[in-house]
């Protein structure tokens, strides 16, 4: 009799530990959310279960997102039908995450569109899309800079997301979304190697003239502060356009050690200073071939 208690206790335990994690997965869980679409994501696990990896990739995603969910409610309260371009788009984790959380409960003309160059990510994203019934999503299998001329696209974008766009696909996107006037941008720079090679290249002549040089002489230091520099004239670039902007950390994204997060929204803010700065910033690093990337209003 004992044992048989002590076995029933620790079955009634089991089970009281289980409907915890149940329900402190549904509170974890926003209302409303497609378990289908977290299990593709492998937010939840095949049962459906939270474990602790997936809630924190669960804490990630909507760390990413209260970012952008306030300015999908501004330009809500400006007009309806919003129109988001997500470039680079991979398997569109971005794209059907904001369209879950956010897009599908609208029940208007607002769309998503996922930008992305490897045709069989395009073609799974589509068929995701289909079978969550989705339908205000679209993939497009071009490049950023291909679609910035595509006629599949709206003349008016509100929104341009790029994350871990690599290289030049960011500045792209970033073209992308000028021509397009877009509202708000949410990059996530990746690998940037084209400033870099340019200081490189400019090296030798650069070292005797000025002792800042010192700075991305050594190899390791060159790749570093190029990608810091690129970043930095992103931001005066969209600065010299008008735009208001703001640089802080992803927390959370341990994965990746590329977890700047960019946010630009238009003000029509004076141009002038950072249109000076942006072009004193490539004088200075001897980057003057670079004024058609990084080009100001």
């Amino acid at each position: 009799m004992k044992n048989i208690t002590k076995q029933n206790s620790k079955k009634t335990e089991s089970e009281d530990v289980s409907l915890s994690t149940l329900n402190n997965d549904k509170h974890e869980i926003r209302p409303g959310q497609s378990h289908e679409l977290l299990k593709e994501l492998h937010i939840l696990t095949r049962d459906g279960k939270l474990n602790q990896d997936s809630r924190r990739k669960l804490k990630q995603v909507y760390h990413l997102y209260q970012f952008i969910e306030p300015l999908l409610e501004e330009i809500k309260r400006d007009h309806v039908d919003i129109q988001l371009v997500d470039h680079g788009a991979g398997k569109s984790y971005l794209g059907f995450i904001l369209y879950d959380l956010f897009f599908k409960m609208l029940n208007d003309q607002s769309h998503i569109y996922g930008i992305e160059t490897r045709e069989e990510l395009v073609k799974k994203s589509q068929e995701l899309a289909q079978r969550l019934d989705f339908p205000g999503m679209s993939f497009l299998n071009l490049s950023v800079a291909a679609s910035t001329e595509s006629d599949l696209l709206p003349e008016r974008i509100d929104m341009v997301t790029a994350l871990h766009a690599c290289n030049t696909a960011t500045d792209d996107a970033i073209a992308f979304a000028l021509k397009k006037q877009a509202k708000h941008m949410v990059l996530v720079p990746c690998c940037q190697a084209e400033v870099a090679s340019v200081l490189k290249k400019n090296k030798g002549k650069s070292l005797a003239k000025d002792a800042l040089t010192e700075i991305w002489r050594h190899p390791i230091h060159t790749r570093e502060f190029g990608s810091q520099v690129t970043n930095v004239l992103r931001c005066l670039q969209l600065e010299a356009h008008g735009y208001q902007v703001s640089v802080t950390e992803l927390v959370g994204w341990e994965h990746s050690m590329k977890n700047e997060l960019i946010i630009a929204t238009y003000k029509d803010l004076p141009r002038k200073r950072p249109t000076e700065r942006l072009q004193e910033v490539l004088s200075t690093l001897g980057l003057e071939e670079m004024q058609q990337r990084f080009f100001a209003g």
